[in-house]
């Protein structure tokens, strides 16, 4: 996987009138590296870059099984925002809960998830997390702490509010002492939800730990963020007292300091947080958009300028000496993986009759 240079990378995105708030690594080791400083060795840096090339494979390799007809229903990627669903795991610690939207594959992965899980669901097998029942926007693993996954749009808003309600309820009332953070994602058209403002209001009077995350990438559905959200999406919590940020969400070491800077807010019993993370996503809305509402010359000028893996190889190579060779070996594999992952998929057993009858409850 071919990289430019980090002074090309700064060059290409003004010249397409692109902000980078991550500053470019520069040339040789600095003082104090910047993912030493959030206290990541080179092996955690390594293995979060082989996680966030594996989320793009894995994405590619789902696009490829709906054209083939394996993948069928709605189907939406993460593609172009890696860095964020990484960004957040990275700074986590054990038990932070996690909860999305519909684009839910990526952060499903890095939460713990198999591939033959998720492409399981994906594909309809009884493999899938959810037994091959809930497809592309319904996936969960309370065992891992990742509680979807939700189709209908902003619903999960409240629920991660309800996650951090039940952490503080342990240790107010329980006499528990954990620090746990519910981080909840959503979209930017997600953000204009009326429940999103009564869960900020509920997070606010209790002093929820939890970290409402926006992936602005930009567009909700067809629709332009400009178009459809007035103000900043960032400041969406100020009248709550809620503190927010916009944050460069195509750079991985720049999300996890965001990241880990609004959960220790949080852990220290402050309330909740709100971060804005500035990201683009590269497919349409879901497979079934073309997505004709932008130019090929968009999406290739942030491809160009500001991709996060590409950006996340030219700081590696830039500070720990790294060759290409190393990550083309790295993506071969990956890919290797990936395929073997899907050749599983498709060819594990689907579901019966009978299992439209589980996990039911009574009336």
């Amino acid at each position: 996987m071919s990289v430019r240079t980090s002074s090309e990378v700064a060059e290409n995105t003004a010249k397409a009138g692109l902000k980078v708030v991550a500053k470019p690594a520069k040339a040789g080791k600095s003082d104090g590296a910047r993912h030493e400083q959030l206290g990541l060795t080179k092996a955690e840096l390594v293995q979060w870059y082989k996680q966030m090339l594996y989320m793009r494979r894995f994405e590619e390799k789902a696009a490829s099984l709906y054209q083939q007809k394996e993948i069928q229903g709605f189907c939406h990627l993460y593609i172009g925002q890696e860095a964020v669903a990484a960004g957040a795991k990275a700074s986590s610690i054990e038990g932070d809960d996690f909860i999305t939207s519909y684009r839910c594959h990526a952060l499903a992965l890095v939460c713990g998830l198999s591939g033959e899980e998720v492409m399981g669901e994906l594909t309809g097998r009884k493999i899938g997390i959810s037994k091959g029942k809930g497809g592309s926007m319904h996936m969960f693993e309370p065992k891992k702490h990742f509680w979807g996954g939700h189709g209908i749009v902003a619903a999960q808003v409240p629920l991660g509010a309800g996650l951090a309600y039940a952490r503080k309820y342990q240790n107010d009332v329980l006499g528990m002492t954990n620090q746990n953070v519910s981080f909840t994602f959503m979209g930017d058209g997600t953000a204009n939800a009326g429940q999103v403002f009564e869960a900020f209001n509920m997070a606010a009077l209790w002093k929820l730990p939890v970290v409402f995350v926006i992936e602005n990438n930009q567009w909700g559905m067809g629709t332009s963020v400009p178009r459809a959200a007035a103000g900043n999406l960032w400041q969406r919590g100020e009248p709550f007292g809620i503190p927010g940020e916009k944050v460069d969400g195509m750079d991985f070491l720049t999300s996890m300091e965001a990241f880990k800077r609004a959960g220790d807010y949080c852990r220290a019993g402050k309330g909740p947080y709100l971060l804005e993370m500035d990201t683009y996503r590269y497919r349409g809305h879901s497979m079934s958009d073309p997505a004709k509402y932008r130019t090929r010359e968009d999406v290739d000028a942030v491809k160009e300028t500001r991709d996060p893996i590409s950006r996340l190889q030219a700081y590696m190579m830039s500070e720990l000496g790294m060759k290409e060779g190393e990550f083309d070996a790295f993506d071969e594999a990956i890919k290797a993986e990936v395929a073997r992952v899907a050749e599983v998929a498709v060819t594990a057993e689907r579901p019966g009759a009978e299992e439209l009858f589980t996990d039911v409850l009574p009336s």
